[in-house]
């Protein structure tokens, strides 16, 4: 394997390796020995998991490689697909595969797959359908393991990591991290190897600003002049994030509390930048902003991102659509966009560093908080960690604002000298233990309650709290389980029902679950079974995301829309502001535009298809659980409900939207000309189709094509 190892490195261009990677060469990681990496940001990991990954392909075995993301999980893809130009495998076809979604599966099309990337809820769906090729895995490698301390995603890593432990195979386990301050405790849990190092190719320097001046932790103080001429707290982080361009070239990544504040301030900080770029520069940020324009939503905030781009500047948030993220980022590493304005939740994907992070406050908006809390430390390096680009900085800074709520000598205190607070488990909420704890019973034909809380015991979670407090927590957990017919219980044997099994599949809450089936039963007084009634239900259960609030200046027009969509005939009342996101998907059915939807009532493209993409995973689950309850007579209307929801059309272009090339746009452009379905097409001439708006001469030929292809 070594001389595979070396030709790897000169594919990745490596002179040598770095620090961890040696270190980790030495603890046995092309060995087959369980390690745990923690070190910073752009020091090396993944090419330490690419070690374990050569040797564990060698033996003929599976990588099966985790990530907490969509966005990371394509970028690893991409990534991985250089093994297979390394000779040592030049007489095998190395086969990648991914995969994010569709909970209800064995993943059978993973089966001939040598490395496999898949996000974490992904995994614990197959390890629930007890996929028979994950007992060929031999690596298993956990990227951003430290998210095993995050509230609503921490649970289902500590199962999967469980589970792992557990295989009869014992695979080895490769943990990924910049950030696990108690690293023993977690390594001593799975049984790795603890590699902790501070190197990184960029050093890091951090600092807090404080009225014009910032104070660094290497010793170095510097004043940053006021760029925009009035003293307010965007003014401070707008110049801090300009002097890094003014001062050697260098790009800034700004961190901003909102979606709507990372906006502002990348508008006006456009105004300013756009007056540095040279003409070049100027040239390929305009070439980048019509881009967007043209493959991006039609919406006003990617109109407003365009404008932006085309100085220089750009925003980046869950907001903006697919397209316009991949643009904006692209652009970031290629130097087009020199400052970048961005909610945290980018610290957490795609790896874009820069030369200066601004952290413009450490406040953040908790929802079950209920107002802004300080973010932890480890949310604070998580930041900082993309300070520095190695292929281009000898170092990084990141820089914390000063507000009137904040001290800074506390700033510098707490966050620059502090020290990340230790990985804890959050598997005692109620909700991961509802439904982790189902997913286990529902797993097996029957299950002994002293095996489930053996189970239990070899958790995370276990390290923190004694078995007396996880079986009185399971005690009544067994008991509402047992109550709402998801399991039976026989003494001490556990048995989960046709209808808890179906639940726990389908990797919904047990309440969801629950919430739907008695909201199909006909004797609960639900006499009209329509798209009004099962959108209303699908979005108001406990999986439904994202969960929109009404804005103030929202509420005429969401009362306009409660009167066309006659909801107050269903008993629903213009008061309840939660019924914005039913609203929401009734236009969308209804066909309104993204553009519409985003002006008239604030939902944002990325907001719009997650929304989407959720509600046609809950019909599909309201479908099964319809079958399972022999309510067989709404099968064929929420059949055509998933249709309209997934292509957001009204019934009656149904037949014409699974044409290949035809969207909702495009069948309503055939639909107003009177071709209403496939007979039609086919007795139209393709060039009275190429002569209908939005077809053209050659979709005219293609649904030509297709017709003849069905008539086969």
């Amino acid at each position: 394997m070594q001389e595979c190892l070396e030709e790897l490195l000169k594919l990745l261009k490596y002179d040598s390796l770095y620090p961890p990677q040696e270190l980790a060469l030495s603890k046995g990681v092309m060995n087959g020995n369980n390690i745990l990496v923690t070190t910073p940001t752009s020091s090396g990991k993944t090419l330490i998991g690419l070690m374990g990954i050569l040797n564990i392909l060698n033996k003929g075995k599976k990588v099966v490689y985790l990530t907490p993301l969509k966005a990371l999980a394509t970028e690893k893809f991409s990534e991985f697909k250089i093994i297979r130009n390394l000779s040592c495998f030049k007489n095998r076809r190395i086969n990648i595969g991914i995969s994010t979604g569709d909970y209800d599966s064995y993943g059978t099309e993973l089966i001939d797959k040598d490395i496999i990337i898949l996000t974490n809820e992904k995994m614990d769906s197959i390890l629930r359908h007890d996929a028979n090729w994950v007992y060929n895995v031999g690596l298993f490698i956990i990227d951003e393991i430290h998210l095993l301390t995050e509230r609503d995603r921490g649970p289902t890593l500590e199962i999967i990591l469980t589970k792992i432990k557990q295989m009869p195979q014992e695979p080895q386990i490769i943990g990924l991290s910049a950030t696990v301050s108690n690293s023993d405790e977690v390594a001593d849990w799975l049984r790795c190897e603890p590699i902790q190092s501070d190197w990184r190719p960029t050093v890091l320097v951090e600092g807090v600003y404080n009225y014009g001046r910032v104070t660094m932790n290497n010793g170095t103080n510097f004043e940053i002049d006021n760029t925009m001429g009035v003293n307010n707290s965007s003014s401070a982080i707008i110049s801090l994030a300009i002097n890094s361009i003014t001062n050697d070239g260098g790009q800034s990544l700004v961190f901003a509390e909102t979606r709507r504040r990372s906006v502002s301030l990348a508008k006006k900080t456009s105004e300013v930048v756009s007056k540095l770029l040279d003409k070049s520069s100027k040239l390929l940020a305009q070439k980048t902003g019509v881009q967007i324009l043209k493959e991006g939503d039609d919406t006003g905030l990617n109109r407003t991102l365009s404008s932006t781009v085309t100085k220089g500047v750009a925003f980046h948030h869950a907001g903006l659509g697919v397209k316009s993220r991949q643009i904006v980022e692209n652009a970031f590493r290629n130097g087009i966009i020199k400052i970048l304005f961005a909610t945290p939740t980018l610290a957490a994907g795609v790896n874009l560093p820069a030369r200066r992070v601004v952290i413009t406050s450490i406040f953040r908006y908790d929802s079950e908080y209920g107002g802004n809390i300080p973010i932890t430390i480890l949310q604070y390096k998580q930041l900082c960690g993309r300070a520095g680009r190695p292929a281009y900085d000898k170092y990084g800074e990141a820089i914390i604002i000063a507000d009137s709520r904040t001290n800074p000598e506390d700033l510098y205190n707490h966050f620059v000298l502090g020290t990340p607070e230790p990985i804890i488990s959050q598997l005692m909420n109620e909700r991961a233990l509802r439904v982790h704890a189902l997913g286990i019973i529902a797993s097996k034909p029957k299950i002994l309650k002293s095996e489930l809380l053996y189970f239990f015991e070899q958790t995370f979670l276990a390290k923190y709290h004694g078995n007396e407090k996880i079986g009185s927590e399971l005690d009544s957990l067994l008991q509402y389980l047992s109550e709402e017919g998801l399991i039976i219980m026989r003494n001490d044997l556990l048995m989960a029902t046709r209808f808890g099994k179906r639940i726990s599949l389908l990797y919904i809450d047990p309440k969801t679950g629950i919430h739907f089936k008695n909201n199909l039963d006909p004797h609960n007084g639900n006499k009209s079974d329509n798209a009004l009634n099962f959108l209303y239900w699908i979005s108001n259960c406990y999986d439904f995301y994202p969960k929109l609030t009404l804005r103030q200046n929202e509420i005429e027009y969401f009362e306009r829309l409660f009167e066309k969509h006659r909801l107050h005939s269903c008993g629903l009342s213009s008061y309840d502001y939660s019924l914005k996101n039913l609203v929401i998907l009734l236009e969308w059915i209804d066909e309104s535009s993204e553009g519409k939807l985003n002006e008239k009532i604030g939902v944002e493209p990325g907001d719009l298809y997650r929304m989407v993409e959720t509600t046609y995973w809950l019909a599909y689950c309201l479908y099964e659980i319809a079958k399972l309850i022999g309510r067989k007579d709404l099968l064929p209307e929420i059949n055509i409900l998933r249709l309209r929801i997934k292509y957001g059309i009204k019934s009656e272009l149904i037949p014409l939207i699974q044409l290949e090339g035809i969207g909702r746009i495009r069948a309503r452009s055939l639909y107003k000309v009177g071709i209403t379905d496939v007979t039609k097409i086919d007795k139209t001439s393709e060039s009275k189709l190429a002569n209908i708006p939005k077809i053209g001469v050659k979709l005219a030929k293609k649904l030509k094509n297709q017709i003849k292809s069905y008539q086969k």
